[in-house]
């Protein structure tokens, strides 16, 4: 290991402010530290570099005490950028950068050679600060001057780099670069780092391991995924936060959560707006519901207040739908960004409401349906993929509750099966095997909550929210199936 922290304890003038926290650290590694404020982290941090003594325990570098290194080799080993450096410098930026190499020089009168200036201009091109080279620190910005910091601190070259809040001052291109370049150089140069990071999710996103501290000691140390833990991160922080999964990559994301003050009615289901016509079927919402769907515009998961249906000509056929169908809403003064949307070439006229109210939750549905495309799902695959009719079975729920996302999936799964047996029932088949139709191959479906009220962790078809869910959709699809057949016979 290039660090070893052993039952290290210290502080300020008599008083313990970390106490008793150890573990190592090898070549390579990222380690973040979090904690709230007064928990330790900068504390830890000078007693790691040897600013501060210790008052018990010890700190072996490549398995020798801090106390061994002199000041130049020390100096050579690590290199720290502190949360509240001194920036009233009267040296242009390149000369602060030269800074970093003294630990190198063997005379007192020792210039820089070639190879110093080929460090001290690399460290500036990977901060960024290359162009800042002739001019005075004192005139620039915070976040330039931190940058400028930096570099002179990978000027050191050193196998250990401590960084107290690396990312303070800088806006959120340069603290992503920033933290995209350290992963680099630990890779590339087995570079090891530890730093102290107020940002949760920066510190998911970059970090190999954690170390969570709080008044002075050691609660956890693992990595992301296992620190993170919801409850844990409440107990230290002493605030209401949850956690769900980053969408492209294996890490945690902590997100905090205000507190709720609004009283919302229970009657906000049957208070929507609905505008229907023959082109739309629009729900407007007071409030932004929580939704899953599958929907053209506002698909997964998101945060919306207004819902469209829309209809569109059997022939409608454009190559990018999505593109198409904003223009269509900004046009009508509808924000996209607040919508879910789908299309359907089924008549809007046909749309079947159902609305369901139990002791502690509500549940409205609504459905349009159109047929001709209907599929089983278990014989598609003697469909051709390329075959396109008239069709399209949206369906919409909307749910008076707090669900959890497994919630919100069980209840997609809970409509969809609800569907199916409204097909069933209704003797719907697949025009091309002659079996009876799960759906049709263009359907939609979206759920959508108030996230208000009791707790629902589960919305399976046994559960009492399942239940309505699926009398709900099942008699909503007979009654949208059997107004598209009776237009069918006319």
């Amino acid at each position: 290991m290039l660090l070893d922290v052993k039952h290290l304890t210290g502080g300020y003038d008599g008083v313990d402010i970390v106490k008793d926290i150890s573990f190592s650290v090898g070549k390579g590694e990222v380690l973040g530290i979090l904690g709230p404020n007064g928990s330790g982290k900068t504390t830890l941090l000078k007693l790691i570099s040897g600013l501060l003594p210790a008052n018990n325990g010890e700190v072996l570098l490549n398995e020798r005490p801090l106390s061994s290194y002199s000041s130049k080799e020390l100096a050579r080993e690590i290199a720290v950028l502190s949360q509240n450096t001194e920036t009233s410098f009267t040296y242009c930026v390149k000369d602060i950068v030269c800074l970093g190499r003294y630990p190198y020089q063997k005379g007192f009168f020792r210039g820089k050679d070639k190879q110093d200036e080929l460090i001290v201009n690399e460290a500036m091109k990977q901060t960024q600060v290359l162009q800042f080279s002739e001019k005075y620190l004192h005139s620039l910005s915070g976040g330039e001057q931190q940058r400028v910091l930096l570099a002179r601190a990978l000027a050191q070259e050193p196998n250990l780099l401590l960084l107290d809040e690396p990312t303070n001052h800088l806006d959120i291109s340069f603290q992503v670069s920033l933290l995209d370049s350290l992963r680099e150089w630990t890779r590339k140069k087995s570079l090891t780092v530890i730093a102290i990071l107020h940002d949760l999710n920066m510190a998911s996103l970059y970090c190999d391991r954690i170390l969570l501290l709080d008044t002075g000691r050691q609660i956890d140390l693992n990595k992301p995924s296992i620190v993170m833990e919801e409850g844990q991160l409440e107990q230290v922080y002493q605030t209401s936060l949850t956690r769900k999964e980053h969408p492209v990559v294996p890490k945690p994301l902590i997100s905090l959560l205000p507190r709720n003050e609004a009283n919302l009615n229970r009657e906000i289901l049957r208070n929507l707006t609905i505008t229907e016509s023959s082109e739309t079927v629009i729900i407007q919402s007071p409030i932004q519901f929580k939704t899953l769907s599958s929907a053209v515009i506002g698909a997964g998961f998101s945060w919306e207040s207004t819902f469209v249906n829309r209809h569109v000509d059997k022939n409608y056929n454009c190559d990018d739908p999505q593109a198409e169908f904003k223009t269509y809403l900004t046009a009508r003064n509808i924000d996209p960004t607040e919508t879910v949307g789908m299309m359907t070439a089924a008549k809007l006229e046909d749309a079947s409401f159902v609305h369901k109210t139990e002791e502690d939750f509500s549940v409205f549905v609504m459905v349009t349906a159109g047929l001709s495309n209907a599929v089983d799902a278990s014989r598609s695959y003697y469909h051709h993929e390329q075959e396109s009719k008239v069709g399209t079975i949206n369906t919409w729920v909307f749910i008076e509750g707090n669900l959890k996302e497994a919630a919100f999936v069980q209840a997609m799964m809970t409509a969809t099966e609800a569907k199916v047996k409204a097909m069933h029932d209704e003797e719907v088949r697949d025009s091309i095997t002659q079996t009876i139709a799960t759906g049709t191959s263009t359907d939609s479906i979206m759920i959508a909550a108030t996230q208000t009220g009791n707790d629902y962790p589960y919305a399976g078809t046994i559960t009492s929210l399942g239940k309505t869910i699926g009398l709900a959709v099942y008699e909503a699809t007979i009654e949208a199936i059997r107004r598209n057949k009776e237009r069918l016979l006319c």
